[in-house]
């Protein structure tokens, strides 16, 4: 068994398509093809279901594609190690952070980039906190930044960040007056542009309301905090973010920032990865800066 056999194999399960995943591993299709029916002749079963296309994995094939993967990052952890004996570290850091925490990454990525010049980033910022743990059970990922709560973190490491709380802001253009709180039912008349449903940050927002007895009904939905905040920038707007998003108290903003009355909403944040020993040198290499670990 050779490591590019894995390869393709973990690039056809994730492709679901044997011409997608030829031009993923830059190969022809018949190469890939026959890469793989050498694979299931090694290990004497059938890994894929075949028609006249591709139909997916058997069961055989659904259990291998979790080894395969897990022995492909571990192979590329050895060859990050190894490199960093001569080089420093390089490669690339997959990272996923959920929406709301796309604010507070910059602390964690920033004094790792100037620690380590040679490693490239990439950061996805529009993913639920399923959604990373997920990717991060498949090593599409190398670690994550999502919310605890509700969330199956078996076999992750969790480092716990910081305790998130979400508060009203009101556009400059809207007429209640600069108060320091509101209630919930006092909020239900403002035009409210929220989150979509589906994105924790408005499931939090829809269950704390109604505990509250009060329905709030959006004008506007979007999929970034970003545009929440331009559109309430404008004056017309209100919505509901995490605080991290906002200014202090005291700098000039086009919006005011106004705290919830009790019950305050509020979410575990955490970084994660999966839970190897030893941990993925770049993985480990972040953690040393961010929570000074050896």
């Amino acid at each position: 068994m050779q490591f590019r056999q894995l390869e393709y194999f973990v690039a056809l399960a994730r492709e679901q398509h044997f011409a997608r995943a030829a031009a993923a591993c830059f190969v022809s299709q018949p190469a890939l093809s026959e890469a793989i029916r050498k694979l299931e002749r090694e290990l004497g079963v059938p890994l894929v279901r075949r028609g006249s296309s591709f139909e997916g994995l058997t069961p055989e094939g659904e259990r291998l594609v979790l080894s395969a993967r897990r022995i492909l990052a571990e192979r590329d952890s050895l060859e990050h190690e190894a490199a960093t004996l001569h080089t420093g570290l390089t490669g690339e850091l997959r990272l996923g952070v959920i929406p709301a925490a796309t604010t507070v990454v910059a602390d964690l990525v920033d004094p790792f980039c100037d620690a380590h010049p040679l490693v490239r980033l990439r950061i996805e910022s529009a993913l639920r906190s399923d959604d990373i743990v997920d990717r991060l059970r498949r090593f599409e990922l190398d670690a994550g930044i999502l919310y605890t709560h509700g969330v199956d973190t078996s076999g992750l490491v969790c480092r716990p960040l910081y305790d998130e709380e979400h508060v009203l802001v009101i556009g400059d253009g809207l007429g209640p007056a600069r108060v320091e709180s509101m209630s919930w039912p006092e909020i239900t008349d403002l035009p409210m542009c929220l989150l979509r449903k589906g994105m924790r940050g408005r499931d939090r927002i829809d269950e704390v309301a109604a505990s509250q007895g009060v329905t709030i009904t959006p004008r506007l939905e979007a999929d970034a905090i970003s545009t929440l905040l331009a559109l309430v920038a404008r004056g017309g707007w209100a919505s509901i973010v995490p605080r991290a998003w906002v200014r202090r108290r005291g700098e000039q903003t086009p919006y005011h920032v106004v705290d919830l009355d009790d019950p305050e909403l509020s979410g575990h944040v955490a970084f994660v990865r999966v839970d190897v020993d030893p941990a993925p040198v770049l993985v480990k290499a972040l953690e040393q800066v961010g929570f000074g670990t050896r």
